[in-house]
């Protein structure tokens, strides 16, 4: 476990603290800082230069003078590469030169530079004064007294803009919130300042996470499963065995249409009888008829 020197906010010098072992683990990883520094540095490139060819140089279509017989060496065009004022061989073209590392990548880098750092003493802990307004000769005198060399990075409880303006025309000092910090930021600083009390969150929150992934996942009981999936099978059968209803207007619909059948048929016998009344009639007229021509 790492120990840090401890500094009240009115200067003077308290009892040195423990660091968490959450994040101060003393895993120096330097592969992966290398990697994570070089991403960084390749992620503030603008990958704005460029340079023109001989195909973007203007002019030089015409071939400067003839093959052979002059002495002088064969030319094809005066925008050559090798001629003033022409194209340049193998020229920068705009590009992105963005680079991606995963989390966890970024996280053990910041882990090891933190560490790192933590295994030289060059981690502080303090609490920062109070400042009602930015003042750059008030926190300049609360780090003399704490006698840091070379280059300092603050950590912030959070973003702090008292502290940042005072120490934004400082060339040797660095503010920025705890977690916002890059593994150039912390590889940059000589001393990493640190707030006790984003220290104390960083801590619980580490600590929370860790009950969070221990803790383990509740099961439901195989009886109870079983018992719901006999419980589902029941309703499914029930649903398959049961009689379809129809719907009441599709039995009005077919009451109405035997009704019209029945009115259909009655008519049609009504219509055959009429018919076989009318034939008789005309059958006994006939007859009379003939009975007359007889006795005539």
């Amino acid at each position: 476990m790492f120990k840090a020197p401890y500094y009240k906010s009115d200067g003077k010098k308290g009892k040195a603290r423990a660091l968490p072992e959450a994040i101060f683990d003393g895993v120096v990883n330097e592969p992966v800082m290398h990697q994570a520094v070089k991403a960084y540095l390749n992620n503030q490139r603008q990958g704005t230069a460029s340079a023109k060819t001989r195909s973007d140089v203007r002019g030089g279509s015409r071939k400067p003078w003839r093959q052979k017989g002059t002495g002088r060496a064969r030319q094809g065009t005066i925008r050559a590469v090798q001629w003033e004022g022409g194209g340049v061989a193998f020229p920068p073209i705009p590009h992105s030169w963005r680079t991606r590392i995963p989390k966890k990548v970024r996280t053990l880098a910041r882990r090891s530079a933190l560490n790192d750092r933590a295994e030289s003493d060059r981690v502080v802990l303090v609490d920062l004064p109070e400042m009602e307004a930015p003042k750059t000769r008030d926190l300049v005198a609360f780090l003399q007294g704490m006698e840091l060399e070379g280059k300092t990075l603050i950590l912030t409880d959070g973003p702090n803009r008292n502290v940042y303006l005072s120490a934004r025309n400082l060339e040797q000092i660095q503010v920025m919130a705890f977690g916002d910090e890059s593994v150039y930021d912390v590889l940059w600083a000589n001393t990493v300042v640190i707030e006790k009390a984003a220290m104390d969150a960083a801590e619980a929150g580490a600590s929370e996470d860790s009950e969070a992934k221990a803790a383990p996942k509740k099961k439901a009981p195989a009886k109870k499963k079983a018992a719901a999936r006999r419980v589902d099978d029941a309703e499914t059968v029930e649903a398959e065995a049961a009689p379809e209803v129809e719907a009441p207007e599709a039995e009005a619909d077919a009451d109405e249409a035997t009704a019209d059948a029945d009115a259909d048929a009655s008519e049609d016998t009504a219509e055959a009888a009429a018919d076989e009344v009318t034939d008789a009639e005309d059958a006994d007229s006939e007859a009379d008829t003939d009975e007359e021509k007889t006795d005539a």
